[in-house]
């Protein structure tokens, strides 16, 4: 039985018929979307990155390089049965900052200038893929990481993904 995906926040013109609404609701269905309580925790500010930290774990720390491994479970899938795009790009931005700070110190705050991701090909439920990023250029301004997202299995090349860092100094009040 199909779920009604309409929250308490939900505003519906009342120009819409009744087996309009009804349509809408099956096929948000048929995708997959019907339930719009999230639990309490993940109402706050940066809550994705909750998520996402639950199925990243590291690796390898050195600096200038850093590698993970992403367990693809069905939170963070999309309809199709691959890793959604949105965590490919969550997961990139997370771990190319964690690659910044192994060369840049905590005396400058990091401003993502750019995230470039390149979807080669996508990942099953259960894959486990290698994230591997690297430092490809830091200056006193800017640093340039490089991902490339790989299969564990077979080392097929999924995503690659570049991160442009600029250097701000950290304000003092």
């Amino acid at each position: 039985m199909a779920e009604n995906v309409e929250s308490k926040n939900t505003v519906i013109s009342e120009k819409l018929s009744a087996g309009s609404i009804s349509k809408m609701n099956g096929l948000l269905n048929s995708v997959g979307v019907f339930n719009f309580d999230f639990p309490d925790q993940y109402e706050t500010k940066d809550s994705f990155s909750e998520l996402t930290r639950g199925f990243l774990k590291v690796q390898h720390i050195h600096p200038g390089k850093i590698s993970c491994i992403i367990s693809v479970k069905p939170p963070i899938m999309n309809v199709y049965g691959s890793l959604h795009g949105g965590a490919v790009g969550a997961v990139a931005e997370r771990v190319a900052i964690a690659c910044a700070r192994t060369i840049v110190g905590k005396d400058k705050e990091l401003f993502l200038g750019e995230l470039s991701i390149s979807y080669l090909s996508g990942t099953t439920q259960n894959a486990e893929v290698i994230v591997n990023a690297s430092i490809v250029r830091s200056g006193r301004n800017l640093t340039v990481v490089a991902m490339d997202f790989r299969l564990k299995d077979s080392e097929k090349l999924s995503y690659i993904s570049r991160a442009t860092f600029y250097h701000m100094p950290v304000a003092s009040l």
